[in-house]
């Protein structure tokens, strides 16, 4: 009987500490980003993985907030909708910090300063800065802060693309007169097509990027500042700027 008790016993505490175990599992953070915005994110063409700066950035703060993420790559506008609807955990996609989108879901503190900014053909005379749009075809990402400057300079026609990389693509054969976006985007589109493409003016905003957190993962986005206040503390900010944007 004793020995029969003390077997009893140990399967008791073997069904506790696995249960136990179970409970403690940390589920992945759904973290949504639109891989259409190099060099922030963007698929690479021969692994076919995300990768970018933001992917670097938030695998980074993940392993030093000791959290398990799980990258979604969605395009911009549902993006956003599920974000508000609370379909994902959170998002980081080169994404503004706005008024608006607070009201939707929370934000990290900021990781990256950036702007907007005009690009035209290397051979277009015609537009010097955002007033030059006036009287002419803009492109930009639908639901940017780029296709919201586009919409406030008078007599501009905007056009909207699902993938910023179309609307370059535009640019270059002639179908619109200038892209507006992010100035490292932008630039990175220069750097790589240098005899196409020029920026024209100087950035016109100021904008700053942050995380996007559902509204119901305050914790969670507790973890990701602290996580982010390390890598800042540890200077990776800064090498991820050397190693992804193209500054001219």
């Amino acid at each position: 009987m004793k020995r029969l008790f003390l077997c009893a016993l140990i399967g008791l505490m073997l069904s506790s500490l696995l249960i136990s175990g179970c409970a403690q599992t940390t589920a992945k953070v759904r973290v949504a980003t639109d891989a259409t915005w190099p060099p922030f994110e963007s698929i690479n063409e021969q692994t076919m993985e995300i990768e970018g700066f933001d992917i670097d950035l938030m695998t980074a703060i993940a392993e030093r907030a000791g959290l398990e993420i799980e990258f979604i790559n969605v395009a911009w506008d549902p993006l956003l909708a599920g974000m508000a609807q609370g379909q994902y955990d959170a998002a980081i996609s080169a994404m503004t910090i706005t008024e608006e989108r607070r009201q939707q879901f929370l934000f990290s503190d900021p990781y990256f300063e950036a702007g907007q900014i005009v690009t035209v053909s290397i051979d277009n005379t015609d537009i010097a800065d955002k007033d030059g749009l006036s009287g002419k075809v803009a492109g930009a990402q639908i639901g940017t802060t780029g296709s919201f400057e586009i919409e406030k300079v008078e007599g501009a026609t905007l056009r909207t693309y699902d993938d910023i990389g179309l609307a370059y693509q535009d640019l270059m054969n002639g179908q619109i007169d200038a892209v507006v976006a992010d100035n490292p985007l932008a630039l990175g589109y220069v750097g790589e097509y240098p005899d196409e493409l020029k920026t024209v003016g100087e950035v016109f905003t100021e904008e700053n990027y942050g995380i996007a957190v559902s509204k119901t993962e305050e914790e969670l986005l507790a973890k990701i500042n602290e996580g982010l206040q390390v890598v800042k503390d540890e200077g990776l900010i800064e090498e991820l700027v050397a190693e992804w944007l193209v500054i001219q």
